[in-house]
C-alpha cells in the first residue's frame, strides 16, 4: 500500500550533529508586524542580570542606565568613582557626575563618606540592582573589620565652650590670634589643635591679646601648668582656661571705646584754638578756667581729649 495516512504525525526526527539545543542556539524571534527582531544565546559565563526596571526606566538617561549597568557588572571592590569611571568613558567627568546623581535619585546607587580609622575621608559606593528590596541585607555583606570598626566609631562630637570675645576684632588681631594657637603644639605635643578648633578659639585669644600682652605671654599662659594626664580634649580645655583666666582690661581703657579712637578737631567757640573732641564746645583749659578768654596759664599744657 503505497498511501501515506496524512493524519499520521511525522516521526521524530534524530538531532543532527551540526544542530545544537534551542536552549543553548542562536534563535532569531520575529515579528510578523516589523520593530525588533532578537538574536538571542544563552549565556553560561562573564553575564550580568539587569531588570527591566533599570533596563527600560522611563525617567532615566540612557548614560545613566548604562552606567548602572556597568556598575553592576562589576566586582566587589572595584573603583566607580567619576575619575575611574571618566578615564573608561568618553562622556566626561561632568555627565557622568550628573548620570551617577540620577541614579541616586532613583536609589540605583548610594553613596556615602566615611572616616576610616587611620582620618581618611573616603567615599563608600553601594549599588542596587533593585531599589527598596533588602535594604538591610547590604549591613549582612560587610566585612568582619568594616563591622568592628564602626563598633569602635566614638560617638558625635561635643560642641566646645564658649571663649571671650574682643571688643573690637580686627583680621590682624584674629591671624595673630590664629599664629598663637598653632603655636602652642611645640611648647606641647598634647595641644594639636585642628583648623576648626583653633577658629573657634581666636576670639578668645584676641580678647587677651586686647588686654597688652604679646603672642609670647599668651602663649606662656596658655600652655604652662598642664595637667600630667592625657588631653582628651585639648581644645575645650583651652577653651576653659581662656575664660577662666581672663585678664582684666587695662585701666586706662575703656571697654566701649577702641584705643585707635580720634575725634576730629574743633576751634574753641572761647579762645579760638583746636582741641580734639566728641562735640563742638569750649576746649579743656577753658572749661576748667571758667572759660575766659586769654587765660591759658599751666593748665594749656594738658592736650585737650
Amino acid at each position: 500500500m503505497d498511501t501515506q495516512n496524512p493524519s499520521v504525525r511525522p516521526h521524530a526526527q534524530p538531532r543532527g550533529a551540526g544542530r545544537n539545543h534551542p536552549s543553548r542556539s542562536a534563535r532569531t524571534n520575529t515579528h510578523p508586524g516589523g520593530g525588533i527582531a532578537h538574536d538571542n544565546s544563552r549565556h553560561t559565563t562573564r553575564f550580568t542580570v539587569i531588570g527591566n526596571h533599570l533596563a527600560q526606566h522611563p525617567e532615566l538617561s540612557g548614560l545613566a542606565i548604562g552606567l548602572a549597568v556597568h556598575i553592576q557588572s562589576l566586582p566587589t571592590g572595584a573603583r566607580a568613582d567619576i575619575k575611574t569611571l571618566a578615564a573608561r568613558f568618553p562622556e566626561g567627568p561632568t555627565r557622568i557626575a550628573a548620570a551617577l546623581r540620577e541614579l541616586e535619585t532613583h536609589g540605583y546607587l548610594r553613596r556615602t563618606r566615611e572616616r576610616t580609622e587611620n582620618g581618611r575621608i573616603v567615599t563608600r559606593t553601594v549599588s542596587c540592582n533593585q531599589p527598596g528590596r533588602h535594604g538591610d541585607a547590604v549591613d549582612e555583606l560587610k566585612p568582619p573589620a568594616r563591622r568592628a570598626a564602626e563598633q569602635r566609631r566614638e560617638p558625635p562630637r561635643r560642641a566646645l565652650p564658649a571663649v571671650p570675645k574682643p571688643a573690637y576684632a580686627s583680621p590682624a588681631l584674629l591671624q595673630t590670634a590664629i599664629d598663637v594657637l598653632s603655636g602652642l603644639r611645640r611648647e606641647d605635643p598634647r595641644l594639636l589643635l585642628s583648623a576648626a578648633d583653633a577658629e573657634h578659639l581666636a576670639p578668645g585669644v584676641a580678647a587677651w591679646l586686647e588686654r597688652d600682652l604679646t603672642p609670647t605671654a599668651v602663649r606662656h599662659a596658655l600652655a604652662s601648668d598642664l595637667p600630667p594626664e592625657p588631653l582628651r580634649r585639648p581644645a575645650a580645655f583651652l577653651a576653659h582656661r581662656l575664660t577662666a583666666q581672663l585678664p582684666p582690661l587695662p585701666p586706662y581703657r575703656a571697654p566701649e571705646q577702641p584705643p585707635s579712637v580720634r575725634h576730629p578737631l574743633r576751634n574753641c567757640d572761647s579762645c579760638d584754638r583746636a582741641f580734639r573732641g566728641p562735640d563742638p564746645g569750649i576746649c579743656r583749659v577753658c572749661a576748667q578756667v571758667g572759660g575766659l578768654s586769654g587765660i591759658h596759664g599751666a593748665a594749656e599744657a594738658v592736650p585737650a581729649r
